[in-house]
């Protein structure tokens, strides 16, 4: 029975269909079949509510089941098809891509006491590299001998091909590979409670030894009752709607994409919409700037859209860090340390919005430009509060290796150092410029292609009238020695225990060895080198006086002489890049030039020209890194 508006003799519009079994639809209608959005709730308890098309289930939309789980994300004709989380009622989730109604892509498979398994899925089994996460222990593979147990039960889903199969494994073999058995429904299920099986510790003593402590990291877990924690929430909203929606096809980029008023509104009603799901906040409005050309982005970078998503919208918070700068951004960054979202101001995105044509070319054309990785532009506007813009960037520190010393260098000296006394400095603290006590020896080819990269870079910068941005640099120091003597607790830091300390010491050791030999093997297989410019990059670091310490400043407000070298050298891992690359120079910029000149020399202030400052950062670069021979 309908009940509803009609046109033409048929069902159209709004209305409400009612079928003999108690089944009800009411929603959306167009020539007598469910169009648009609309509530299914099915005789056996099943509710659906969200998108259709020809009476099927197509677009975003969340059902319940009867049961108590719930599936919400992408469907295609009447299936699970793209991005989605699938939540049982005993708290386990799946969170990750679909495909035909089965469980198919990249995705983790979290259990509520914290277990979880993230890699890539076949038909519902897992299939090729892959981490497993049992009791806070790493344990990862790519190679897997699948065998399968021909077990029929039913599953909490009622046998729905959908509900995934469990993957229990265990190194084989001098090879290393991983032996995986396939454990269907009503074996599974012991497993699926919470990660783990009666024989689970016994097989774990046998694993690979290659694992990682529990990482300490920096920042504070934005959870509930944290003053961000709705903004939060809008953020990971936001973000898995714009990559759900971008489940299809890539199409090639056109001039129009790159335009400023390529942007759009989306609404988010706590209620959920045609295309929005229902949340917990308050209502909001979602802004996507140049959508399109950040999916381009994301992957020329090579950025998976399931990683991109499991990192932001995850089961895991953010987390939320101090503002180093005095820009007063808030930085959030994920729990696998991949991706860092800066809040930032208006004029900023303008400036972005403005190059991001000659970004997209310079980072297209130079695979190893230093500038930094911008992944998306977004803005959230909650009702009746204020319109707050952020980006998504890569994080240059995201690395297995402690980051024990980090510098944030512009290449001038006014106000360039850190106001902490020399015992408040640790690991966490961001040094400046006249703390610098290091040039950095490193080899012939990497130093050649170093200065060209930061030439092309700064001519880039420079012709976008962009200045006032810096080169951050990380250090790891791979002795432990060297550790000791400057007051450093690398493996405190990371792992929070003592006990660990031995293990961790050897295993650092073990684990830079085998990367190297693994970047061997990966160059001549023909895939991409995990050691590249400016990551993972091996070097020579040698103490110097600090430029603190003594005048030592002429032209451009730098030295031009070689700093004092003490001979004393370091083995080390560098990780740098270029930050801060959307300040122009602006009017405000040239009132604080013409301000700080009357107080001090002009040449050795940040904001200057961007050709001189160009000039200057590039002379500076030259200066701290030297060709070892």
């Amino acid at each position: 029975m309908y009940e509803g508006e009609w046109k033409r003799g048929k069902a159209s519009g709004k209305g409400k269909f009612s079928w003999p079994s108690g089944a009800t639809y009411e929603g959306e209608f167009k020539s007598g079949r469910m169009e648009g959005f609309g509530t299914f709730v099915g005789s056996d308890g099943d509710t659906y509510r969200g998108s259709w098309s020809s009476d099927r289930k197509h677009g975003f939309g969340q059902k319940r089941y009867a049961n108590g789980d719930l599936y919400e994300g992408w469907w295609k004709r009447n299936v699970q098809d793209g991005h989605g989380r699938y939540v049982w009622k005993n708290g386990n989730e799946y969170v990750g891509e679909w495909k035909n109604g089965v469980i198919n892509g990249k995705g983790a498979l979290l259990w509520a006491n914290g277990n979880r398994y993230e890699g890539l899925w076949e038909n519902g089994v897992p299939k090729g590299h892959g981490v497993m996460k049992i009791h806070h222990r790493l344990l990862w593979g790519e190679n897997f001998n699948v065998k399968r147990f021909s077990v029929d039960g039913r599953g909490s889903v009622n046998n729905d091909k959908s509900f995934p199969r469990i993957c229990i494994w265990e190194s084989e073999g001098e090879a290393g590979d991983i032996t995986c058995d396939i454990i269907d429904n009503v074996e599974a299920s012991m497993f699926y409670r919470d990660g783990t099986t009666s024989d689970c510790e016994e097989k774990e003593t046998r694993r690979n030894p290659c694992f990682s402590s529990e990482v300490k990291r920096p920042g504070e877990t934005v959870s509930k009752g944290h003053k961000n924690y709705e903004l939060m929430l809008n953020l990971q909203l936001g973000i898995r709607y714009t990559v759900g929606k971008e489940a299809s096809t890539l199409r090639e980029l056109k001039q129009s994409d790159f335009d400023p008023k390529e942007k759009f509104w989306t609404r988010f009603p706590a209620e959920g919409s045609k295309l929005t799901p229902p949340h917990q906040s308050a209502e909001f409005r979602w802004k996507d700037y140049c959508p399109v050309v950040f999916r381009h982005l994301r992957k020329l970078f090579q950025v998976d859209p399931a990683d991109y998503m499991l990192a932001i919208c995850g089961n895991d918070a953010l987390r939320e860090l101090s503002s180093p700068g005095k820009s007063g951004s808030i930085f959030y960054l994920t729990q696998d340390d991949r991706f860092m979202i800066k809040t930032v101001k208006k004029s900023e995105v303008k400036v972005l919005i403005r190059m991001l044509r000659s970004y997209y070319q310079h980072v297209s054309r130079y695979e190893n430009s230093l500038v930094t990785k911008f992944y998306g532009v977004h803005c959230v506007k909650p009702i009746g509060g204020q319109k707050i813009r952020f980006i998504v960037m890569g994080n240059l520190f995201c690395s297995e290796y402690p980051i024990h010393r980090r510098f944030d260098l512009k290449g001038s000296s006014h106000g360039r150092t850190t106001d902490k006394p020399d015992e408040d400095i640790d690991e966490t603290t961001t040094l400046k410029d006249l703390d610098l006590n290091f040039v950095f020896r490193v080899q012939r080819n990497w130093f050649q292609e170093l200065i060209k990269q930061i030439e092309r870079d700064c001519e880039f910068l420079e012709a976008e009238k962009i200045m006032d941005y810096s080169l951050l640099v990380g250090i790891h120091f791979r002795d432990d020695n060297t550790c000791d003597k400057m007051g450093l607790s690398p493996f405190l830091l990371r792992t929070g225990n003592r006990d660990s300390y031995q293990n961790e010491k050897l295993m650092r050791g073990y684990r830079f060895l085998e990367a190297e030999l693994q970047d061997r093997d990966r160059v001549k297989s023909g895939r991409k080198s995990l050691i590249r410019l400016g990551a993972n990059m091996p070097a020579r670091a040698e103490r110097v006086a600090r430029r603190s310490d003594f005048d030592q400043y002429t032209t451009a407000g730098i030295s031009h002489l070689t700093p004092y070298c003490s001979g004393e050298t370091y083995d080390v891992i560098l990780y740098f890049g270029i930050i801060d690359i959307l300040q122009d120079y602006d009017i405000s910029k040239k009132l604080e030039h013409a301000y700080k000149s009357l107080q001090v020399d002009s040449t050795s202030i940040s904001a200057v020209d961007p050709k001189l400052y160009s000039k200057r950062f590039r002379d500076f670069v030259g200066r701290i890194f030297i060709e070892e021979r």
